[in-house]
């Protein structure tokens, strides 16, 4: 089926493969309705003209835009997207439904358009967990056995609540939903504790953008050479180097990501999931953009798993998820807490994510 990246230079392009990811859910036996539409290669804020289900005048986010979208519009009851930063935390936020990004490499990304290798990687979406359950079957993703640190439930568990040196720019909705979220789980049973990461990690959103720009410029040089006017402009800097970033610059950003990974997962492994905001608050109005990611891009470059879990709702009635993260290739550990975490904020977090049919379906 076409793949076109929304690129005019892709107009009518059809791969004669699968990508490795489709490819696995074939043989599974899944039924692929199509494609959906992202931003311009899964790489800008500038949206496409999918409209947010539950508002048509705002956004739904990105890049996985139309991912997003079919699931919580019912289209679909799953839906594949990738993320470079923040491409499938948004748009499930935004949406109120379950989204989830990988460990980074964990499944393949083979036959997708790469944007930053350091980064790009897949993810699913949901309505519930147990869907996302199935596709991590598929998958065959795989925790190492740890029965010590295995999960027994929200009494007792303890989550630690990150609010991030990005929180000034947290939202009336987002610093609602996460303070609901703490009295909700201590209510449950739950210790919850308050966590400041170490100062070095201030510099997190920093080194990623770095290898965001770096890379990005690798990945495009061949569009911007065969069509320089028929890409985007925050294409064209990447290529063209415009912050002027140096090699040096480059190694330094590489490499103090590298070194401070295991930090967090040490940081993280203390808790049964670190709980953080998604969104800065409901999905803005308008479609020219697709939302800031200042929430979601420190943990792209951390390559940890994130998922979203939807619960709550902002001023205007719009969904706001929040962030679970756990330490790298703890995935399924995450989606056993965040089944857990799901069914206390989605009965008890203000934002109705069921349509009556489903509730009559669960109910027979």
């Amino acid at each position: 089926m076409p793949t076109q990246f929304n690129s005019p230079l892709y107009d009518g392009h059809f791969p004669e493969a699968d990508a490795a990811s489709v490819r696995i859910l074939r043989h599974a036996g899944a039924l692929v309705f199509g494609k959906t539409i992202t931003t311009e290669f899964a790489a800008i804020h500038v949206g496409p003209k999918t409209h947010n289900p539950h508002d048509p005048l705002r956004t739904p986010g990105g890049s996985s835009s139309g991912s997003g979208a079919a699931v919580t519009d019912f289209q679909a009851p799953m839906a594949l997207g990738t993320q470079t930063g923040r491409s499938m935390i948004r748009p499930a936020s935004f949406n109120g439904i379950y989204g989830f990004k990988l460990t980074w490499n964990s499944v393949s990304r083979e036959g997708q358009k790469i944007y930053a290798l350091m980064y790009d990687t897949l993810g699913w979406y949901g309505r519930c967990v147990e869907d996302l359950v199935l596709l991590a079957d598929i998958f065959a993703l795989q925790d190492d056995e740890d029965e010590d640190r295995s999960f027994q439930g929200i009494a007792r568990a303890r989550f630690a609540i990150c609010k991030t040196s990005i929180w000034p720019k947290a939202g009336p909705g987002t610093q609602d939903a996460l303070a609901r979220a703490a009295d909700l789980l201590r209510s449950h049973g739950a210790e919850v504790h308050e966590l400041e990461l170490p100062s070095a990690f201030d510099d997190v959103p920093e080194w990623y953008r770095i290898g965001l720009h770096t890379e990005g410029h690798t990945s495009f040089l061949p569009e911007y050479r065969v069509g320089e006017d028929q890409i985007g402009q925050v294409l064209i800097e990447h290529v063209e180097n415009a912050d002027n970033f140096t090699r040096k610059t480059q190694l330094m950003a590489s490499d103090s990501l590298a070194a401070i990974r295991p930090v967090f997962d040490f940081n993280a492994s203390q808790y049964a999931a670190i709980i953080t905001p998604s969104v800065p608050d409901e999905a803005p109005v308008g479609l020219e953009s697709t939302g800031s990611h200042v929430f979601c891009a420190m943990w792209s470059g951390l390559h940890v798993p994130v998922l979203n879990v939807p619960g709550f709702k902002g001023e205007h009635g719009m969904p706001i998820g929040l962030s679970l993260v756990a330490p790298r290739y703890r995935d399924r550990h995450l989606l056993e807490v965040g089944n857990a975490v799901g069914e206390i904020f989605e009965a008890e977090g203000g934002w109705e994510t069921k349509t009556e049919l489903e509730k009559e379906v669960a109910t027979v």
